[in-house]
């Protein structure tokens, strides 16, 4: 499989390198004032270069579920190649757009793991092909390729290419609860290759999407997260030093979590988790 290279190779960054992640935003300033289509592809081969560890960051949570660690790792990169496109300076930082972007694809990647109907080898292969041309040619044109492109790069015509498209669509979700195939035909449970995941490394990536995203919350919610989860105030505390009621305070403090909840693409406990760690990093 052609692969999106990092400069760091496959191992996952280390946590104190998330502070890099955010660098990118200035090499954004470069590219808005790039005069020419070439500058601006260098640009954005320079930010994708920036942003890969933390694409694998987010690979490397999901290993030993069933899905190899090279497609999580290309699943992971295309996606951030698509953020460092779709990013807007101007609504928020580039760690809380790239994060859920990649979250996203990876998940959709799960339910999309397996062939619901019967589909011919010719075509399962041609699938992959046209994923690996996707990457190689999003990785060297700083941008994702069109239909045309890949009938280029991979020598057949258009057609065939949405003959592939059609075929990776007989893809379906596969259950937790349902049984794997063997090489020897015998069923192996979903849940015996569910990995284990470590714990500490989750915490540090949730605490880093989390601090960006609870820095661009209002500063009234902000107050109300650090007040009860870092200071450890009840809501009747929080209630008396802003002023209003404990019904207001808890209905403020349920609408907050639900919305880092929606945009870190995660579990209500997960957010409650770090939140009171998140909130004292933007104090």
């Amino acid at each position: 499989m052609t692969t999106i290279e990092s400069s760091v190779g496959h191992a996952a960054a280390p946590p104190d390198e998330t502070d890099d992640y955010i660098e990118v935003e200035g090499l954004y300033a470069h590219l808005e004032e790039a005069q020419t289509e070439d500058d601006r592809s260098y640009w954005r081969r320079k930010i994708i270069e920036k942003a890969l560890p933390l694409a694998d960051h987010i690979a490397y949570r999901f290993v030993n579920r069933g899905e190899s660690r090279e497609d999580l790792l290309q699943v992971a990169r295309l996606a951030l190649v698509k953020a460092v496109h779709r990013y807007d300076r101007n609504k928020g930082r580039f760690v809380s757009f790239a994060v859920p972007t990649v979250l996203g694809e990876i998940r959709r990647h799960f339910r999309d793991n397996t062939w619901g109907v019967h589909v011919p080898r010719r075509y399962q292969e041609s699938t992959l092909a046209v994923r690996a041309a996707v990457d190689d040619l999003a990785q060297r044109n700083g941008r994702m390729p069109t239909v045309q492109d890949l009938a280029s790069e991979l020598g057949v015509t258009p057609d065939e290419i949405r003959q592939s498209e059609e075929a990776r669509r007989a893809y379906r979700p596969l259950s937790i609860n349902e049984d794997l195939p063997t090489e020897d035909g015998r069923p192996r449970l979903r849940s015996s290759v569910q990995g284990v995941e470590d714990a500490g490394f989750a915490r540090v990536e949730d605490l880093t999407v989390l601090a960006e995203l609870v820095r661009e919350l209002p500063d009234r919610e902000r107050a109300v997260l650090r007040m009860r989860f870092y200071d450890c105030l009840k809501q009747r505390d929080i209630a008396q030093c802003l002023g209003v009621s404990q019904v207001h305070v808890s209905r403020l403090l349920r609408s907050t979590i639900e919305q880092l909840r929606i945009r870190m693409c995660t579990d209500g406990v997960a957010i409650i988790a770090a939140a009171s760690l998140a909130a004292c990093h933007v104090r």
